[in-house]
């Protein structure tokens, strides 16, 4: 069995609901790996209707025919073993659309950066966003900033953390008394010019992880396959798909 694929969430949240924010300050509290709350919060911030997040209950084929399709980005629930090898990976000069970084402010915001990875670079594929949703303003807010730039514009949109409060209060893990309790981190896979790119804000800048590439779900698991035979991941994680919505068609 390679992986407990819903079991495996990085937290939240029925236990303590998170406090409203501020404009002093925000703690961004961890998300479940759910697919259901991801998609909600996107779709608040502006995912066209026409595509959701999905759930992969497995590797084999049987159960990834059952995937909604085109699937356009995979967003990686994972606990990492050996987390400063992975921080010192990644290019920052590797060109994709759109890539930020995760300070420590966004000590917990991993799912939303995840989240922001895929959608932004996948802009060609959804046809766009609305321009004055959520996701549409920040985009244009912070299209000609540094990676770093971006993480701090992030940390202090407040739009975006009142949806996140929302989001991070549903679900049924419980909540983290410490942050040395939220073990798991959410990445990005994207496909950049027939080549497939993990893109993790805590890590130097995207990581090229196929040179060749035509399907970003079996190529992310065949990536997740490796690094479970390295020691690299623990088999407690999750994989989501962002992917046509048919329920939104």
């Amino acid at each position: 069995r390679l992986g407990v694929f819903r079991a495996a969430q990085c937290a939240v949240c029925k236990g303590r609901r998170a406090a409203a924010p501020t404009a002093m300050s925000f703690h961004w509290p961890p998300l479940e790996s759910n697919p259901e709350i991801f998609s909600d919060y996107m779709h608040t911030v502006g995912l066209p209707a026409q595509w959701a997040f999905g759930e992969v209950f497995g590797f084999d084929e049987d159960l990834l025919a059952f995937l909604p399709q085109p699937v356009i980005a995979v967003v990686a629930n994972v606990e990492r073993l050996k987390k400063q090898e992975e921080k010192a990976r990644g290019d920052p000069a590797l060109p994709v659309q759109f890539y930020m970084k995760q300070t420590g402010n966004l000590d917990n915001a991993c799912g939303v950066i995840a989240c922001v990875h895929a959608v932004y670079n996948n802009l060609a594929a959804m046809g766009g966003l609305p321009e004055q949703s959520v996701l549409g303003k920040h985009l244009a807010a912070t299209s000609a900033m540094t990676p770093e730039e971006r993480a701090a514009a992030l940390d202090s949109n407040t739009d975006f953390q009142a949806v996140h409060v929302s989001k991070a209060a549903e679900g049924d893990s419980a909540q983290p008394s410490e942050q040395s309790d939220v073990r798991h981190h959410f990445v990005a896979f994207v496909l950049v010019d027939g080549k497939l790119v993990e893109l993790d804000g805590t890590k130097a800048g995207p990581l090229l992880v196929a040179e060749s590439c035509d399907d970003v779900l079996r190529g992310t698991i065949e990536v997740i396959k490796q690094r479970l035979e390295a020691g690299e991941y623990s088999d407690r994680l999750s994989l989501m798909t962002l992917n046509a919505n048919p329920d939104g068609m």
